[in-house]
């Protein structure tokens, strides 16, 4: 899978997709990641890529040229562009998972107080937003779609049944089970004796009544969008 981001500091992306699991797929060549730096087209030698926006008001506007031109120079037959913006449909994992599926996947990350219309309007496919809530601009939100995008690709974690039990992954929207490791007792905690027994169908029952009832505790929403056993 490849990842192209058009934006403004194509530094914060090559630095934050350096490390941890998503480095190294990088690194192993699964995920490709193509930081497109939206300046290298700009409308002129200053480097601009914003201007005052028409009818006033503060703030400038990203102009459409040099993304446009940014966007041409990157872009495949199949390509999806996905614009990281407020205004789009919050990211979930069963979009992560549909996501994960393509081949390619062009990223445009906004600053300033947006990015011209016109543009949006003609080479963007669909807008994600990580949050109800707004950024200085879109590179936090683009490597958070990656991130939770990449992982689940065929050889990134190494097995793939390595996420099949996370929140909101399967076939209902509970949140995970607790975990534990050594050392067996720790501030006085001890682990649960059924994570000692192996006995695997009752350690099967306990996830799953732990992940019920940690879901009714802190997510309760969640428990209406399935049907969902909560004794």
């Amino acid at each position: 899978m490849t990842f192209h981001v058009l934006t403004l500091f194509p530094e914060m992306i090559n630095e934050a997709t350096s490390h941890s699991i998503l480095g190294r797929a990088i690194r192993g060549g699964i995920i490709q990641v193509n930081p497109v730096n939206i300046r290298d087209f700009a409308v002129n030698k200053h480097g601009q890529v914003d201007d005052s926006p028409y009818g006033g008001g503060a703030g400038m506007v990203m102009m459409a040229p040099p993304i446009y031109d940014a966007y041409k120079h990157v872009a495949g037959n199949d390509a999806l562009v996905i614009y990281l913006s407020p205004q789009g449909k919050v990211l979930t994992q069963a979009k992560a998972q549909e996501l994960s599926a393509q081949k390619e996947i062009i990223l445009l990350c906004g600053h300033y107080e947006g990015i011209d219309e016109r543009v949006i309007e003609e080479i963007v496919t669909e807008e994600i937003s990580i949050g109800d809530y707004v950024l200085t601009g879109g590179e936090p939100a683009a490597l958070v779609l990656m991130d939770a995008v990449a992982r689940l690709v065929p050889g990134v974690l190494g097995k793939a049944e390595s996420y099949m039990d996370e929140s909101f992954s399967g076939d209902a929207t509970l949140l995970e089970y607790p975990h534990y490791t050594r050392p067996p007792v720790f501030m006085g905690r001890e682990v649960p004796d059924v994570l000692l027994s192996g006995h695997h169908g009752q350690i099967e029952k306990w996830r799953r009544e732990q992940a019920v009832e940690r879901t009714k505790t802190k997510r309760p929403e969640l428990l209406h969008k399935e049907d969902v056993k909560c004794e």
